[in-house]
């Protein structure tokens, strides 16, 4: 420039400053604000005062910036290969297990479980919810296994019952049987909307 300063990019800041807080403080209201669909790693970026590619840089893709916002405790893009590779007839017990290992762990349940009641009173929340669910979790599943949409749905509405029986409403004996045990019944269920069509 002619007078001599530099244009500053808005890159990593100088200083102590804990840029993937702040990058996570404005994902959270650009998140809240906009939904899931309609949020960009720009826009996130711009809240922030960063650069794009710093955003990138931190957290790689939209699902893994919603995933720490929220604090869910698993990144879809991560998890679900993870799942869904081996073979096909043990896919209902990976999923099945995946699951109930994950949310055994108070801290890592309790994020997903204030999400669900933010959703319960919140209809931005719903809609937040409903989109990062179908892009990140339910498109990809469909698309990685071939079946139907209303296959992985009821699969997936069949797991959450399970989790909310079991963690908000306690009812016994679910809330307290061993993970095995939910393995051995719950498997052959899923297992059937998922394999083969």
């Amino acid at each position: 420039m002619a007078d001599g300063t530099a244009r500053r990019r808005p890159g990593r800041r100088p200083g102590l400053t804990d840029t993937r807080g702040e990058i996570i403080a404005a994902a959270s209201k650009v998140f809240a604000d906009k939904g899931f669909d309609k949020a960009t790693i720009r826009g996130i970026a711009r809240e922030a005062g960063v650069d794009p590619a710093l955003v990138h840089h931190y957290f790689s893709t939209k699902e893994g910036i919603f995933v720490a916002a929220l604090r869910l405790p698993a990144d879809p893009s991560t998890a679900l290969p993870l799942i869904l590779q081996g073979p096909r007839e043990q896919i209902g017990e990976r999923l099945v297990r995946f699951i109930l290992t994950l949310t055994a762990n108070a801290e890592a349940r309790e994020p997903v479980l204030a999400l669900v009641r933010s959703a319960a009173t919140n209809e931005q929340a719903v809609l937040m919810v409903r989109e990062f669910l179908t892009r990140a979790i339910l498109d990809r599943v469909v698309e990685m296994l071939g079946v139907s949409r209303l296959r992985m749905e009821v699969a997936f509405a069949q797991m959450f019952g399970v989790i909310m029986l079991r963690y908000v409403l306690r009812v016994e004996p679910l809330a307290s049987v061993e993970i095995e045990e939910l393995v051995e019944l719950l498997a052959p269920t899923i297992q059937r909307y998922l394999g083969e069509e």
